[in-house]
């Protein structure tokens, strides 16, 4: 997937400048849907209420503020609907989950209810990919445009590498799809799973 993406020469975008970035391509042409891929076991996000009070021990807190974003994802869904477009997200999974994607997994499931599509894989499905390391964290969006999302040694988000070119994202779509079409809906691998396994800390 990497060498695809070598493929087109990318823009490195900082932080804040992949934010406006996203914000200005996110729904600025109707019809194209948005794959996401997330292959990382475990990121930090201290601007995230919910995480931080789940990471320090209170679970039942941190899944009332995860409930507190239900209008709000509802309202992306309506949006998306709006410009012909569908959010659909591949996660990788391993067991056992981490801190961080015990926490992720119940987010996941409560974007579903809200509309996305989003279903889970094992590593097993990506092994075959990953002979040169693991497969990159992918977002696309509209008729051209592909990022290839970075995090520091830490998990924390720092930014992206921006391809633009028709090919590249309908290419970088089709994998995630094929991914997805192998994959298990969220509801149903978090009831039969993680609602059952203990996380290791």
């Amino acid at each position: 997937m990497r060498d695809l993406l070598a493929d087109v020469p990318g823009d490195r975008l900082l932080l804040d400048e992949y934010r406006k970035d996203f914000r200005r391509r996110d729904f600025a042409v109707d019809g194209y849907d948005s794959w996401k891929l997330e292959r990382r076991q475990d990121f930090q996000e201290p601007e995230d209420d919910s995480w931080r009070v789940y990471s320090a021990g209170d679970r039942g807190r941190a899944f009332e503020l995860l409930e507190g974003r239900r209008a709000e994802l509802l309202q992306l869904s309506r949006l998306a609907a709006d410009h012909g477009c569908r959010l659909l997200r591949v996660r990788v999974v391993e067991f056992p989950p981490t801190l961080y994607l015990a926490w992720e997994l119940q987010f996941l499931r409560l974007r579903a209810e809200c509309g996305e599509l989003i279903r889970v894989v094992g590593p097993e499905v990506v092994a075959s990919y990953e002979q040169d390391g693991p497969l990159p964290e992918l977002v696309t969006l509209g008729p051209d445009t592909v990022y290839d999302i970075s995090y520091d040694a830490s998990g924390l988000l720092d930014g992206a590498t921006r391809h633009l070119d028709t090919a590249v994202r309908d290419s970088v779509a089709g994998f995630i799809s094929h991914l997805y079409d192998q994959g298990e809906d969220i509801g149903a691998f978090m009831a039969r799973e993680v609602d059952q396994i203990p996380v290791e800390h």
